[in-house]
């Protein structure tokens, strides 16, 4: 498996600039003009022809398929504009670390699976689905994405309450788990559906989330400790002399690639991978937990 999404990365990397560079400026300004005309033209003409509607599709409306993605509704006109603006930062952000191609297959890949997810439960439960499949679980696995390649970076609740983005998506995680014991099966799926998305492209990177001195204390709280003897240690004592350190222990053997952020080596931790990052202005190398978690150096 370790072997298959490090191919994946190296593919994406190698076609980063193919898809359609810019991608949430066209979903949010598409979001914005539909939102626009229902509030001007005061019907849902527009909505309901985009709106993911499971009868419509199988009788051969497939664009619905893709296009409830403009349909984001933030309840008003101020609310809407604070949420698209938001989600086109976001979406920006992670463009430009993964690269076109692989935010573009990130998320079609959620639309996908939100498709495939409602259209086996509303064909096999003969239940309408319709009202269920909502970009909001789309933007929520953007979110938690994003707080996942920028955990430190701060968010202003209220345009006053500066709070980091790691904080915003353990609520997010949170709430998927309320709507886990609280709503019925399936309804309570669709959010774990746009979780499934998440984890399929980050991994085990899931855990950049939490910040990294919590990582380090419980690193330290379950870390092994060696018994300290005197035959194992090297240090012999002396009466009277205190004691030296013995000099017969191999000197450690040079490392090739070491990680800028957390200081690793391919020596210290054989089981890392290591790359050099190409958005920073010279030769940094990181290892496989920092390479898409890291302030780039200009």
């Amino acid at each position: 498996m370790k072997k298959l999404r490090s191919r994946f990365e190296r593919f994406c990397y190698k076609h980063q600039n193919v898809g359609i560079p810019n991608l949430m400026l066209y979903v949010t300004v598409s979001s914005a003009l539909v939102y626009l005309f229902t509030i001007v033209s005061q019907n849902n003409i527009l909505y309901n022809i985009l709106r993911f509607d499971l009868n419509l599709i199988l009788q051969g409306q497939v664009w619905r398929l893709f296009t409830y993605a403009f349909t984001f509704n933030g309840g008003n006109l101020l609310f809407t504009a604070i949420g698209l603006l938001c989600y086109y930062s976001l979406g920006r952000a992670m463009e430009n670390i993964w690269g076109t191609f692989r935010f573009n297959l990130f998320y079609l890949s959620g639309i996908v699976l939100m498709d495939v997810y409602a259209i086996i439960v509303g064909a096999a439960m003969n239940l309408d689905v319709s009202a269920l499949v909502s970009i909001m679980y789309l933007n929520m696995s953007l979110f938690l994405g994003y707080a996942t390649l920028y955990p430190d970076s701060q968010f202003l609740l209220l345009f006053i309450i500066p709070v980091r983005a790691w904080i915003f998506a353990l609520v997010d995680l949170v709430m998927v788990v309320y709507e886990l014991i609280v709503y019925p099966f399936p309804v309570n799926l669709f959010s774990v559906v746009a979780l499934a998305n998440y984890f399929l492209f980050f991994g085990k990177d899931v855990v950049n989330v939490i910040p990294m001195s919590w990582r380090a204390n419980a690193s330290r709280l379950f870390r092994k400790k060696g018994k300290k003897t005197a035959g194992k240690s090297g240090t012999i004592p002396f009466p009277g002399a205190g004691s030296y350190q013995a000099t017969t222990a191999k000197p450690k053997a040079p490392y090739t690639h070491r990680c800028t952020v957390c200081g690793r080596t391919d020596v210290s931790n054989p089981e890392l991978e290591f790359r050099y990052c190409s958005k920073c202005n010279g030769y940094y190398c990181y290892c496989e937990d920092h390479i898409n978690n890291h302030t780039h150096i200009q």
